[in-house]
């Protein structure tokens, strides 16, 4: 872990400001106003939804993000992949949770950026001159405004992110001066620090539980906190979020008072609320509204900015632990961390776009919001616990931290269940369509892991000599290097042999077996050799962090280098006239892809998941790009995949009649 990991510096409170607290920082700009749909404005009301929401902020982002998880990280780094990787030895059945909050996560990346985008640009009903902009218009703007974002994804964010920062603590400034500047508007708002008015909504309150649901979008952006451990350090977010809380809390009581003070005892008319009507825009002076829907709109950008790194971040982790199919990633920036995932980016694009056109309306968006970011929280409870217990913390604090965060967050998760029917259902089908990608994934390398056969490389080794030394085969190549996926160096795959004794005999000068073990920490990258037979047959193994790119070419490469300049190896090509010329020899990659053999009989859901798995395989990249190899230096060899053989069955011969034999 870096020694400055918890260094508070100027820069480092500007960038995290700038990074990680987009989602939850643009949150005043529904969370009141879908508290209020529907609903008589009352002190009950009011206090209530206020007091749930600065407890929901203080128990859940203070308390579990800010003071206990930030302790969670993975040399440096944080995010539920991060702390997955920390507990995975623990229990084989943890990477469900994980799994589950990768897929809320991506989903909420899916709806954040239409919600708060929307949010802003509806603002601008507040203005006189736009006061009748048809609904059709408001989409069309924020639609362009989503595709602008996305076209500029591929070009990376390294020099736009440094004004991130500024930008946001304008926003944070605002929030607080506009929240202050109203607060006197009904003095009794200051109730609403008291917890009794959250307990009172609740329970007293008609339906109070179910406002839960929307009380917890003040709090859903509180998963970055922790995903952006690494890019901030723990001491600068923690700082920064007294801040940010501070502001937060004085943009909702203000908006609060307001409403008091001006709408008490009424229902909001449903026509009112569809032109726009927000207690967020309505607290601003009408002087300042334009600037103030500006920045709006910046700040919910650069929420949909984060979110969208986060997403690419979040995927190449799941690609390297092996949670999601290998995808083209480009490097867009020399920056740490700056990476781009084509494939991504168009899916979070689409998602958004089809977000926008079929909920129209901010307001309609906030019953699809929350549901699966619920399931994140629950899962980084579950994670987080098990981490408690591998640092051998106190079995009362731990069963304490569970029954506290499991009882919140299965309340929110039971409250926004009543979102369901009203737009709930798209981000479970996406979270649920996300998960399923990462389960079959996951699951058809365990079903293929139960087949694959290893052998012992002591049996083999005479063999593989003699067919180097053979002058009779054609030569193959110099260099022939396959990947194996054996962690025992004593052993290798059935399958390679095969292919190098049996398919069609394979002669080279030396044999060369890659082994890359992914490793449990971030950015660890070494590697290690043993000369099985000297300058004849060798194995490396490559030990990489899960947030190294995994670029086989560059590292092999290097690696042969530095065997060379040790005169542990001769990579001169054995061909005489080349030989007498220092000419290096060729290198030849053998990558093994599997198909699924018809000669198998799996059980249904097996057979399901594997058709799955090849159908992702195919419009995945294939092993060799996932590796970062050379096409032109690569083979492809195709074997079937039998990981359970049909059982044997009678075939008897018959003879025609005079065909006998005697």
């Amino acid at each position: 872990m870096s020694k400055n990991f918890n260094k508070v510096t100027t820069a480092g409170l500007v960038i995290a400001l700038g990074i990680i607290y987009g989602d939850i920082g643009t949150s005043p700009l529904y969370v009141l106003n879908e508290i209020i749909t529907g609903r008589a404005i009352s002190e009950q009301l009011i206090l209530g939804s206020l007091s749930c929401i600065i407890w929901t902020l203080t128990l859940q982002t203070t308390v579990k993000y800010v003071i206990l998880t930030l302790k969670a990280d993975n040399k440096g780094e944080g995010g539920i992949f991060s702390l997955y990787a920390l507990v995975r030895r623990r229990r084989k059945w943890l990477v469900i949770p994980a799994m589950l909050g990768g897929a809320a996560l991506l989903a909420d990346g899916i709806i954040t950026p239409p919600i708060s985008i929307t949010s802003a640009i509806e603002g601008l009903r507040q203005l006189p001159p736009l006061k009748h902009i048809e609904q059709s218009t408001i989409v069309a703007i924020v639609i362009a405004i989503i595709a602008f974002l996305f076209f500029m994804q591929q070009f990376g964010t390294a020099s736009i992110g440094k004004k991130f920062g500024p930008i946001m603590a304008i926003w944070f400034a605002m929030l607080a001066v506009l929240g202050f500047s109203h607060l006197l508007d009904d003095i009794g708002i200051f109730k609403a620090l008291n917890p009794y008015y959250a307990f009172d909504l609740l329970t007293t309150y008609p339906k109070g539980f179910w406002l839960l649901g929307a009380v917890f979008l003040c709090t859903t952006g509180a998963e970055a906190l922790y995903s952006d451990l690494g890019h901030c350090g723990r001491g600068n977010i923690r700082i920064t979020w007294i801040f940010v809380k501070a502001c937060l809390i004085l943009n909702y009581l203000g908006q609060g008072a307001w409403l008091l003070h001006n709408y008490k005892d009424m229902v909001i008319p449903a026509q009112v609320m569809a032109d726009g009507f927000n207690p967020f825009i309505g607290i601003m002076p009408q002087w300042f509204k334009l600037a103030g829907i500006i920045i709006s709109t910046t700040a919910a950008v650069i929420a949909s900015q984060a979110l969208i790194s986060g997403s690419f971040t979040l995927i190449s982790e799941a690609m390297r632990l092996n949670l999601w199919p290998k995808m083209k990633i480009n490097y867009p920036t020399e920056e740490k961390g700056q990476l781009y995932i084509p494939g991504i980016s168009l899916l979070l694009f689409i998602g958004c776009i089809g977000i926008v056109i079929y909920f129209q309306k901010s307001s309609n968006m906030g019953a699809a919001y929350g549901l699966a970011i619920t399931m994140c929280m629950i899962s980084t409870s579950i994670l987080f616990a098990n981490f408690l217990v591998s640092r051998r913390a106190a079995s009362v604090w731990i069963y304490l931290y569970l029954i506290v965060y499991l009882t919140i967050e299965s309340a929110f998760l039971v409250a926004n269940l009543e979102k369901f029917l009203h737009g709930g259902y798209v981000t479970l089908i996406v979270g649920g369509a996300l998960f399923a990608v990462m389960y079959v994934w996951f699951r058809s390398r365990k079903i293929k892991n139960r087949y694959v056969e290893f052998v012992r490389m002591e049996h083999y080794i005479p063999m593989i000599q003699e067919l180097s030394n053979d002058r009779s085969i054609p030569k193959y190549a110099t260099h022939l290097v396959y990947m194996t996926s054996a962690n025992n160096p004593k052993e290798i795959e059935h399958k390679i042999i095969y292919s190098i004794l049996n398919k069609k005999p394979k002669r080279a000068d030396i044999y060369w077996f890659v082994h890359v073990d992914v490793l449990d920490d971030p950015y660890t990258c070494e590697y290690s050799v043993e000369h099985i037979i000297p300058n004849d047959i060798i194995r490396v193994e490559f030990r990489v962090g899960f947030r190294v790119e995994q670029r086989l070419n560059l590292m092999f490469r290097k690696v042969v280098e530095e065997l060379v300049s040790n005169k542990e190896v001769n990579i001169t090509s054995r061909y005489e006239s080349l030989e007498r010329n220092n000419v290096v020899g060729d290198f030849q990659f053998i990558v093994l892809e599997k198909y699924l053999s018809q000669d198998n009989e799996l059980p249904f859901f097996e057979r399901i998941v594997m058709k799955f798995y090849f159908w992702l395989k195919e419009i995945s990249l294939g092993e060799e790009r996932g590796f970062g190899l050379d096409p032109s230096s690569v083979t492809v060899e195709k074997f079937p995949l039998i990981v359970a053989p049909v059982a044997k069955f009678s075939l008897k011969r018959v003879f025609h009649e005079g065909n006998e034999f005697e």
